[in-house]
Parts: structure tokens; C-alpha cells; sequence
């Protein structure tokens, strides 16, 4: 009675452009969009003995049987990043039998992935997560054409690589790039299925701008630089990107095979702590830079100087913070010159490694904990990596404080250079 009442699917936004009279050749197009239709590949009007049993628990349900999957073995879907959202994402689509999966990634396998990452493995520790991701897929669905694209999504490939993919399918975890994935799709008439992650919160939703709002309709405007702290700076719950990754594969397919009401126009928000789902509803602007009625952005732009940043590269040398190398500060402890060493990580990040002699004050604190400092002593700055201590660097010197460095690329660097038992996170 339950799986009855979940099978009762409605509002459909899709339907199949039929070629000729055979319904199994049909492929998959959004309503009325004969133009994606024609840019679509020979079709392939059958499924091997082989695939009917590996799809059977596809083919009894009458919302998919054997239409459906023949328009999943048609489809064409490329994924932006094989990553946490990318892991659990190419690994459904690929056993539900998506005919072509295409990867854009240009990352190697890091130990900190393995908490959530799951289609890499340990072994997988330095290998291309193209090759890692690829074989995976592989070995899950030899019947799976992988295509992969070593190389970092940009202006001057986003068109060429989205155009011959029916669903592009955005799995970054970066302002410039979901950008540049939006834009891209609207330019090519292409559904854009977005998720994101923070600690313990998702989003995703389904932005197409020929039947609804785009990614610049919900955020015409991208964040200040440094306002959102990364993944890496922040942290994320393993389990999250498999949540959030899941619900674009079910997207993907739901758009493949015409079925259910997909989150064209809706916003899925997602809170774990309190295992609870909101949905808000998303308006087409119609003043939108790129899919509204007068568009002024025509082609694809420069989108890390849009969101004000320039990439990974942008460092606390180029704000003109003045730093010092770990092995300079090393100098000084063992030559003990008087210095202070202030460390502006949370108390939890404190607690799994920290420099001997620092002090802890985090960089939400430094206004009002300042006048602790006394700016006639020598200060040096560090957090994880830099960035947060560069900002920390910043604010003290519009403040007064002239005898202060940034430590150069953080505790991680730290470890590095001066004393690997210190871990690395």
C-alpha cells in the first residue's frame, strides 16, 4: 500500500521525442525541445539478455520498464567534478545504466577525501581521481561508455565540453565555477542539476532556463571573497555529499525518463542536524543578466574576477600582507628572539595539532581580543593554511600593528617544512 502511493508519480515535466514509430527508440528531451532532440546521437533501440537482468528491478516498475531504460542507455550526462557530490552521483548513475557518463576533473586523490569521496579508495591515494572515478565506474557497469576530460573547467571549454551532453550535472564546490557551469547551460539550452554542501547543510535543485530560474536567478550576486569558508576551511559531514549527491543522480534520472516533478523551480534545502527538508519556491527573473528578456551576458566571462577572487592562486602576498616562511619562524624559536605567535584557528581545529608556544585566538575573536597584543612586539599570524591569518594580518595592521607576518601557507606548511609529526587536516 506505502510503495503504491510512492509510485503515484505526477506533474511530469518532460516527455520523449519519438524517432519513427518504435517507442523504444525514443530519446529524452525536456517538452517541446525538438532542437535538444536533434542534437542528441543515434539512439540504440535495445537492450541486451544481459542488461534486461541487470536492469530487471528498473524494468517491473511501470514508470521506467523498458522505455525508460532504453532512454537511460541513450542519455548523455556530464558531471563537474568527481569529487564528494561527484562520488556518489557517477557511481548511481552508473549502475542505473546512464549510457554515456562524461567526468570533468583535473584533482588527485588526497587522503582527506576518503571520509566522503567514495568512489576513490585508499589504494587510490595519488592517482588521478579521472582514473580513479573511470575504473570504479567500470567495474560497477561495464555496459557505461566513461568519458573523461583531464582538465579545469574555464571559459575557454565549458561550451565546447557541455555541448554534445544532454544533463550537465554540477558537482563543484566553488563560486567562480557553479557560475560558469550556469551560464554555460543557459547559452546551450542545457539543464543545469545543482547541489551544494557546508558541515552539516545541502542544497540542490534543477535550474533550466527554458522552462524556469537559473543559478543567477536565486544569486544574481556572488558572496564577498572569504565570506563562505571553503569545505576544507569549514568542514563538511561525510555523509552529507552522499545525501546531496544521491538526490541529483535521482534528478538526472527523473529528467532522463520524463517521470515526477523534478526541482525545476524549487530549492531543496537540507538540514542534518535536524533531519529536515524546506523547499522554496524560485521565480524566473526577468531581469536576469543572462536568461532574462534583454540579456546582457552573452557569452562566457572571466568568473573568477566576477566573484572577485582569483582562484586557489590568490594568496596573502598578492593583498600585499607581508609573510615569513615556517623555517624562518623556526629560526627565531631556536635562537629564542622575542616574538608572539598567535594562532586564529577554532578550538577545535587547537585541539588536533598546533605550533609549540602559540596562543589561540580565534579569527572571530581578534577585534575584541586585540588589545591584548602589544603592537610593539614582533607578531606573527597563522592559521591552517594562510588565508584565515592573512585577513587576521589585514585587520591588525589597518589597526595599528606594523611589527606583524602572516605565516606563509599555515600549519599545513608548518608541517612541511619544519616538523612532520605535526598532522596534517
Amino acid at each position: 500500500m506505502w510503495c503504491g502511493r510512492l509510485a503515484r508519480c505526477r506533474g511530469s515535466v518532460s516527455l520523449p521525442v519519438e524517432r519513427g514509430r518504435d517507442a523504444r527508440t525514443t530519446v529524452w528531451a525536456p517538452e517541446g525541445d525538438e532542437e535538444m532532440a536533434t542534437a542528441t546521437l543515434t539512439s540504440v533501440s535495445d537492450l541486451s539478455k544481459d542488461e534486461i537482468l541487470r536492469y530487471s528491478r528498473h524494468l517491473i516498475m511501470p514508470e521506467v520498464g523498458m522505455d525508460g531504460q532504453l532512454k537511460l542507455k541513450n542519455a548523455k550526462v556530464l558531471c563537474i567534478g568527481a569529487g564528494g557530490l561527484g562520488s556518489p552521483l557517477l557511481l548511481y548513475l552508473g549502475a542505473a545504466g546512464v549510457g554515456r557518463l562524461g567526468i570533468v576533473d583535473f584533482d588527485v586523490v588526497d587522503f582527506t577525501n576518503l571520509q566522503r569521496q567514495v568512489i576513490h579508495g585508499t589504494a587510490d591515494v595519488g592517482r588521478s581521481k579521472l582514473e580513479s572515478a573511470q575504473a570504479t565506474i567500470r567495474e560497477i557497469n561495464p555496459n557505461v561508455e566513461v568519458v573523461g576530460y583531464n582538465a579545469r573547467l574555464t571559459s575557454e571549454n565549458a561550451l565546447e565540453l557541455f555541448r554534445d551532453f544532454d544533463i550537465i550535472v554540477d558537482g563543484t564546490d566553488n563560486f567562480p565555477t557553479r557560475y560558469l557551469v550556469n551560464d554555460a547551460c543557459v547559452l546551450l539550452g542545457k539543464p543545469n542539476v545543482y547541489g551544494s554542501i557546508f558541515r552539516f547543510e545541502g542544497q540542490a535543485s534543477v535550474f533550466y532556463a527554458r522552462q524556469g530560474p537559473c543559478y543567477r536567478c536565486l544569486y544574481p550576486e556572488p558572496p564577498p571573497p572569504g565570506l563562505v569558508p571553503s569545505c576544507a576551511e569549514g568542514g563538511v559531514l561525510g555523509v552529507l555529499p552522499g545525501i546531496v549527491g544521491c538526490l541529483q543522480a535521482m534528478e538526472t534520472i527523473k529528467l532522463i525518463i520524463g517521470q515526477g516533478q523534478t526541482l525545476i523551480g524549487r530549492l531543496l534545502v537540507f538540514d542534518a542536524l535536524g533531519m529536515k527538508f524546506r523547499e522554496l519556491k524560485l521565480r524566473k527573473n526577468p531581469d536576469c543578466p543572462v536568461c532574462g528578456a534583454h540579456p546582457t551576458i552573452t557569452r562566457l566571462i572571466d568568473y573568477e574576477q566576477f566573484c572577485g577572487i582569483r582562484g586557489e592562486e590568490h594568496t596573502s602576498e598578492m593583498s600585499g600582507i607581508p609573510e615569513i616562511e615556517p623555517r624562518e619562524v623556526k629560526r627565531l624559536i631556536d635562537e629564542k628572539q622575542p616574538f608572539v605567535l598567535i594562532d586564529v584557528r577554532e578550538p577545535h581545529e587547537f585541539q588536533i595539532c598546533r605550533i609549540p608556544g602559540s596562543t589561540l585566538i580565534p579569527l572571530g575573536e581578534i577585534p575584541k581580543r586585540m588589545h591584548e597584543l602589544d603592537s610593539a612586539s614582533e607578531i606573527v599570524v597563522h592559521c591552517r593554511s594562510g588565508q584565515r591569518s592573512a585577513r587576521a594580518v589585514e585587520f591588525l595592521m589597518k589597526a595599528g600593528f606594523q611589527k606583524i607576518h602572516n605565516l606563509k601557507g599555515g600549519i599545513l606548511a608548518w608541517s612541511d617544512q619544519v616538523d612532520p609529526s605535526v598532522p596534517k587536516y
